[in-house]
């Protein structure tokens, strides 16, 4: 009885290790919102982290527990805070106009690479502003299924983002 319940125990284990395999070890978001707003406008917004707690939900909430970096137009810049326990950073690893590279460093966690860049749209004055995270998964099964959410958990966070910069910068022009 206990040897075929550990057989059946070992064989589902092994079944879904294998179709984990058959999932991306690599989980792109992307959102993306329309802003009216100078290209240079939208892109000083995003390049520099202290901006963020004009619009960025996190930044505007906990804005008197973030730290920051000395600089504030160099790369290795950084926000630093803690939330539920653990540290949590952001740091810019590219900039170059028109977009924007930053690792989102969660203590116990990999770290999620973020990518946020501008496109002109056809009409007049108009940009568009594009939020695209990687994350990458291990191989492990709990893993790889995990990554099936981690789209729609993360996605409306930046959604959200993005709604409150295209507000914050189309009313402060």
């Amino acid at each position: 009885m206990v040897k075929g319940g550990l057989i059946v125990f070992v064989g589902l284990f092994v079944f879904l290790t294998l179709i984990s395999l058959l999932i991306p070890s690599r989980i792109v978001t992307t959102r993306a919102e329309t802003v009216q707003a100078d290209s240079l406008r939208l892109y000083n917004e995003i390049a520099d982290l202290k901006n963020w707690k004009h619009w960025h939900p996190v930044f505007v909430q906990d804005s008197n527990k973030i730290s920051f970096s000395s600089s504030t137009t160099n790369v290795n810049d950084y926000a630093a805070w803690e939330s539920n326990n653990r540290k949590v950073k952001i740091v810019i690893v590219e900039r170059s106009f028109p977009f924007i590279k930053v690792l989102l460093q969660s203590e116990g966690e990999d770290d999620v690479e973020n990518i946020l860049s501008l496109r002109e749209v056809q009409e007049q004055g108009n940009m568009q502003v594009q939020w695209t995270s990687i994350t990458k998964l291990k191989w492990y099964p709990w893993e790889k299924f995990s990554g099936i959410f981690i789209e729609k958990m993360s996605g409306s966070g930046f959604q959200s983002a993005l709604t409150s910069l295209k507000i914050y910068v189309e009313s402060h022009q």
